[in-house]
């Protein structure tokens, strides 16, 4: 269980992400509503999932990097006190900063809208419980490239963005083929306080764990 949970982790959080209108299948299906195609919402979640998935490896990589010169216990603390920062800035202020695009953006317009959305909503922060045993493991920063801990962080966002990927387009296609965006106001549960409640609960997990 200690060498799968984090897998599972990273592709729930992926799952969950997915889901998540703010994340992308809300613009994919109002652009495929605006010009009439079904084949473009499959073709939004392709500069989707590459904006997000830079996001992600940015916090990826950055990670492993620091795992080079600072101690496992520093990068846990530090990143416990930024996933409640950032949970609070975002209950306080996120909806004061999205960021519009029109329904004539391009691709490329769309994967930096992509990879915007993921960087305001924390969401390469929260994979940092999962990355430290992968990545980190409590090796010395000596032993890390021998590790192949590279590898295994390309993988790991692999794994999230795939799984973030398969999620948007389920739901995508179900709201384009059949429930139509109308429904969103009659029930759709609102994850954007969900989010900011798990950012602060993984922070405070990192910060006494």
């Amino acid at each position: 269980m200690t060498e799968i949970w984090p897998w599972v982790a990273l592709a729930g959080l992926g799952a969950f992400h997915g889901v998540n209108p703010a994340m992308g299948w809300l613009f994919a299906v109002a652009l495929g509503l605006h010009r009439k195609s079904r084949l473009i919402v499959f073709t939004a979640l392709i500069p989707i999932a590459i904006g997000h998935s830079a996001a992600i490896a940015a916090v990826v990589f950055a990670v492993l990097g620091l795992g080079l010169v600072i101690e496992e216990r520093a990068i846990r603390s530090a990143a416990g006190v930024l996933l409640i920062a950032w949970a609070i800035y975002h209950w306080q202020f996120g909806t004061r900063h999205r960021v519009r695009f029109g329904m004539q953006v391009g691709m490329v317009g769309l994967a930096l809208w992509s990879l915007l959305m993921a960087t305001a909503h924390g969401a390469g922060l929260m994979l940092v419980p999962a990355l430290i045993p992968l990545c980190l493991a409590g090796s010395p920063a000596q032993d890390l490239t021998a590790s192949g801990s590279f590898s295994i962080a390309v993988a790991a966002v692999g794994v999230h963005t795939l799984a973030m990927l398969v999620a948007t387009l389920l739901v995508a296609l179900g709201v384009y083929q059949w429930f139509g965006v109308a429904f969103l106001r009659r029930g759709w549960v609102n994850l954007d306080m969900v989010w900011t409640a798990a950012l602060i609960v993984v922070g405070l997990i990192l910060l006494l764990a």
